[in-house]
């Protein structure tokens, strides 16, 4: 039986970590800083199988019938 990764299922939109570079200019882009972001906990089944740290900044991308793609950024936490 192949074991099969929770990123497969449909309902779960594609996560990334970005760089701190990439970051600072999203945040920069915002005028916000990364306390102000959405926060993910570490302990969330999809922080942990992409391996996010706490204050890693993630890319969440998600289908849209209305955008076509929708995507928003959070921050890790403990």
């Amino acid at each position: 039986m192949t074991e099969s990764s929770i990123l497969d299922h449909e309902m779960v939109p594609e996560h990334i970590i970005i760089s701190e570079e990439e970051a600072e200019l999203i945040l920069k882009q915002y005028g916000i800083t990364k306390g102000q972001l959405p926060k993910l906990k570490s302990s969330d089944p999809v922080a942990k199988q992409i391996g996010a740290k706490v204050d890693d900044v993630v890319k969440v991308i998600r289908n849209s019938p209305t955008a076509g793609r929708s995507v928003a950024y959070r921050m890790t936490i403990k």
